[in-house]
């Protein structure tokens, strides 16, 4: 542990968000044992994966971002209200610029710029697409850490790793299985699974560069993160685990993902 407490704040976003991808792949890595997923676990893995983000959004993100605003002598709801809604904004324009299909729908409902792309690219991307604030998420709670504030933790931001990193692996299943029923080989659909991880690091080194070099931005940052994530929630993961009769799973599946990163937060934050 020792070597990654030695890093400095990028390093460590870089090798945290390395983590939450390894797991990304580790979830495509299921499309070897089985090709299809029962609707009801595919439900309770999308519903863990928002209860997750809607917790960590609060926990990790928004919550820091008041008390780092306050303390710099801001008004706490300022940076966390416009921040929370320029995420909101950025991920709707990426939404309306990036061709992607979600999960289950048929492709004359891809989204995005109009193109050609094969579907498993489209669904690839569909994934993707959430892996953007996740990937920020993290790297800015570990950018926060080079800021010296109070609020920003070494245990926090390793909490939220770990938070992420533990939805990104039923994320991975739910793209890697569905890509081999759509008749893509099993290696093929655990590469294109694993693909959609790959933005994760890439987030989270401009996150944590980001608010290191332009400290004051950090409340901004956080909470900007934390709009991405419940945008990513409330117009994808939970329509999506809410579309078969049985809503329970999905909802299920959500309480739990809260209760699982609430306790990783409080406890090692």
């Amino acid at each position: 542990m020792e070597w990654f407490t030695g890093l400095n704040p990028i390093g460590q976003a870089f090798v945290a968000t390395c983590f939450t991808w390894f797991l990304t792949a580790l979830g495509a890595s299921m499309v070897f044992f089985f090709k299809n997923i029962n609707r009801r676990v595919f439900d309770s893995m999308l519903g863990f994966a928002a209860g997750v983000m809607i917790a960590a959004s609060f926990w990790s993100l928004l919550a820091p971002a008041i008390e780092m605003a306050e303390l710099q002598g801001q008004p706490g709801w300022l940076p966390a209200v416009i921040g929370f809604l320029l995420g909101g904004v950025f991920l709707w324009s990426v939404d309306h610029i990036l061709p992607h299909l979600h999960l289950g729908l048929p492709i004359a409902d891809a989204e995005g710029i109009h193109t050609h792309w094969r579907r498993s690219v489209l669904l690839v991307l569909a994934i993707t697409l959430h892996n953007i604030p996740e990937g920020l998420a993290v790297g800015v709670a570990f950018g926060a850490l080079g800021a010296d504030l109070p609020s920003a933790s070494l245990a926090g931001a390793i909490a939220l790793a770990l938070g992420i990193g533990l939805q990104n692996f039923p994320e991975g299943a739910a793209v890697s299985v569905p890509l081999r029923r759509e008749g893509l080989s099993r290696l093929k659909s655990f590469w294109l699974g694993q693909a959609s991880g790959v933005v994760e690091p890439i987030a989270g080194v401009m996150g944590a560069a980001a608010v290191l070099y332009i400290r004051p931005i950090l409340p901004y940052a956080l909470a900007f993160a934390a709009g991405a994530m419940i945008y990513v929630v409330i117009e994808e993961l939970i329509p999506e685990a809410q579309q078969s009769k049985d809503t329970h799973s999905a909802t299920m599946g959500a309480m739990l993902g809260f209760a699982v990163m609430m306790m990783l937060d409080v406890a090692l934050g």
